[in-house]
């Protein structure tokens, strides 16, 4: 990000555990997936219609929608909403007409435990309304048009309170007092630092955010020469301020959303592992179809995380965690892909070892050994048999199976034409993803067995859609643009979107 200005990506097949599942104290973004829109709001290609896309933000009050006024435009425009540490301090001191900012702190007292987040919200919103109500009434002082939401006051007795949950919180809370349209909400926050954290912040009612310690850390590592010499702490800036950018726009392209201010409280989230009660107060009309932790729990890794950074001084608890999320840590974040998994089962497969392989099946699906998303804690329900005579044949059953549409260019040449070999023989779908397929995998092999995939998929733009390449298919899927695909770099936490492909008897196409 600091020296290319690009996006810090990973892979969009995450296999790590669900943050309401996992080991670790997560922090409260990763509780959030964003809804994938398919036909009903078409995606923009955040890359080449850039043009449509726009990263302004207005702050100030935003007066009645029904009124034109010359006071409507008295609001200070923002170039974008990623603002570095000089220009939040500018807004803070800005005193202008109707312009006016005020600073309220997100931190909680670590000596009140978990029970000390739940009054601190109170506090927060106790302080956003009176600031508000300065300005009612004759004669009275002005009152702020810009409330800025810090966690600068985190030490050793403070316990930052998660930006996220202060954010949506006070938004929330002001739409319910009938005062959100009368300011802006700024955040000056240590915790946002990637494209998620930005997105879900801004669509939960941030107007700008400062990530402060990332720019310091930033600082910190041209200092320390981390990085290579002559880059400067202006260039760096514009660097990671240029990624987010792109992140941003990347991320609410998928929706359809072209700029900040229509993303901005727009709230296309879903929750996955919060409870009704936590939702509802502060994250009110975000789906949470499964419940959750509720909000002690995320007081109790708010300070599992503040005790980690403020505990005994010695030199090897002053070393940072290892983390572990996007790779693989032997400390870190457990992954349902990890090196014994992968061992386990090359060896099975290379030795035809049946022992071996329910090791593996073991380690790959038991709870004890693998507890990480949601269908590992499903059971079946004993109910009333079903005569076996009732029950299609197994061979039957495959025919509607379909594996997942992995392109040309992401696996090798051998495993995807192994998948094709394979469903071919089971009678199933297997799809060729976006990269095309060779010509002469339509011929049958000398054996019988076919390397020809059922499934062709058409994407924007993508070379080699030939006459001859639709006729050998029996099913196409054609995507609406290239914007569509989920992951695409995998800026995502994870996508929620279900597709169902039924069993054609003819070619058909399917809008994906």
């Amino acid at each position: 990000m600091v020296l290319e200005g690009g996006e810090a990506t990973g892979s969009m097949g995450a296999d790590t555990p669900l943050s309401v599942l996992s080991q670790r104290p997560q922090l409260l973004y990763s509780y959030f997936k964003q809804l994938f829109a398919q036909v009903t709001n078409p995606p923009v290609d955040a890359l080449r219609e850039e043009v449509v896309m726009d990263e302004d933000v207005m702050l100030g009050a935003e007066g009645d929608l029904l009124e034109e006024t010359p006071q409507h435009a008295h609001r200070l425009r923002l170039k974008r909403p990623i603002i570095t540490n000089e220009e939040l301090e500018k807004i803070r001191s800005i005193s202008q007409g109707n312009l006016l900012a005020a600073t309220i702190s997100a931190v909680f007292p670590r000596g009140e435990g978990a029970q000390g987040l739940e009054p601190a919200m109170a506090r927060i919103f106790d302080a956003a309304d009176a600031a508000i109500k300065k300005g009612v009434g004759a004669g009275s002082e002005p009152a702020p048009t810009i409330i800025i939401l810090s966690d600068r006051e985190v030490s050793k007795e403070n316990v930052p309170i998660p930006t996220l949950l202060a954010c949506a919180g006070l938004h929330h809370h002001l739409i319910s007092s009938g005062t959100r349209t009368r300011v802006s909400l700024v955040l000056e926050t240590g915790e946002a630092r990637e494209m998620h954290h930005f997105a879900v912040l801004i669509g939960y009612g941030a107007n700008a955010i400062n990530p402060y310690l990332a720019f310091e850390t930033i600082e910190h590592e041209i200092l320390s020469g981390n990085y290579p010499p002559g880059i400067t702490f202006k260039e760096a800036h514009k660097n990671y301020i240029k990624s987010t950018r792109k992140g941003i726009f990347k991320i609410i392209s998928k929706m359809g959303i072209s700029t900040i201010q229509s993303y901005c409280g727009a709230q296309i989230f879903e929750a996955v592992g919060m409870g009704k009660e936590l939702v509802d107060k502060y994250f009110t009309a975000t789906p949470s179809r499964i419940g959750g932790i509720r909000i002690e729990t995320v007081a109790e890794e708010a300070i599992l995380r503040h005790d980690f950074a403020y505990r005994r001084e010695n030199v090897y608890d002053r070393m940072l965690d290892e983390g572990g999320f996007y790779a693989w840590r032997l400390d870190g974040e457990h992954h349902q892909l990890n090196p014994e998994v992968i061992a386990l089962l090359q060896y099975a497969v290379r030795t035809g070892n049946y022992e071996v392989y329910k090791q593996f099946a073991k380690q790959a699906n038991e709870q004890e050994t693998n507890l990480a998303s949601i269908r590992g804690l499903l059971k079946f329900k004993k109910g009333i048999a079903v005569p076996l005579e009732e029950v299609e044949p197994a061979t039957e059953i495959v025919k509607r199976f379909a594996t997942g549409a992995m392109s040309y260019g992401s696996i090798s040449k051998e495993a995807h034409e192994t998948l094709a070999i394979a469903m071919n023989r089971l009678k199933g779908f297997s799809n060729t993803g976006e990269g095309g397929e060779e010509p002469e995998r339509y011929l049958p092999m000398s054996n019988g067995d076919s390397r020809r995939s059922r499934i062709k998929q058409v994407a924007q733009g993508r070379f080699g859609v030939t006459i001859e390449y639709l006729v050998n298919s029996d099913q196409m899927q054609i995507k609406m643009a290239q914007g569509a695909k989920p992951g695409k770099g995998g800026s995502f936490q994870g996508i929620r979107s279900v597709k169902r492909l039924p069993r054609p008897d003819i070619p058909r196409l399917v809008l994906v």
